[in-house]
């Protein structure tokens, strides 16, 4: 699967350094991640060698709105004919084409979540019960030892009320707007609250 036409994805994370980032960094990746894993574990599962999953894909980018462009972008120049025999299951493409159908189907079905990101704030809320979230300290061998704090540890927090301002943010590319909500997670681990404004790692269990 290719994500090369993903909107976002691994745009905060992008030559930084993993054992010390802004908490928003570790937040655009997280609900990458997050993301990722909701688009692919609501595709089609059949691989696309077979013909279920080839036919299950073809149906999916000749009846969605922008598979064509999709098609195109992943660099299938068959004619309508092809298309509908590939989509019938009357014809096999190349490997080449089978992968690029692959391609396609992906990016158009990521596309469509992040053009209508709703399903994925639902997903984050939980019936207003939140996502829980797994907060790494910084790695302590990159601070200076007399500032080193090394009573800090992993937190965990069930965060409600941020996810449609962190979601929105994260497909606009909203670095800004990831920090203020940033600061909004970490407003509930009191006093520490300032320690974690640069963290290691962020872990969402959605």
């Amino acid at each position: 699967m290719s994500t090369d036409g993903w909107k976002n994805f691994g745009k905060y994370g992008a030559h930084l350094d993993p054992g010390n980032i802004h908490g928003k960094i570790a937040l655009g990746r997280a609900l990458e991640d997050a993301l990722e894993r909701m688009i692919i574990e609501g595709g089609i599962k059949s691989p696309p060698t077979t013909r279920r999953g080839l036919t299950a894909r073809m149906k999916y980018l000749t009846t969605t709105q922008g598979g064509a462009q999709a098609l195109a972008d992943a660099g299938i120049t068959a004619v309508p004919q092809t298309i509908r025999a590939w989509t019938k299951g009357k014809q096999h493409p190349l490997p080449a084409n089978l992968e690029a159908i692959d391609t396609a189907y992906w990016n158009l079905r990521a596309a469509n979540i992040l053009n209508n990101p709703g399903a994925f704030k639902q997903h984050l809320n939980n019936n207003g019960k939140g996502t829980k979230v797994e907060i790494h300290p910084i790695n302590q061998n990159v601070v200076d030892e007399p500032r080193r704090r090394d009573n800090l540890r992993i937190r965990t927090l069930q965060v409600r009320y941020v996810w449609d301002d962190a979601v929105d943010a994260m497909v606009a590319g909203d670095a800004s707007k990831l920090e203020d909500v940033w600061d909004d997670v970490i407003a509930d681990l009191d006093s520490d609250w300032g320690a974690y404004t640069y963290i290691s790692y962020l872990g969402l269990g959605a």
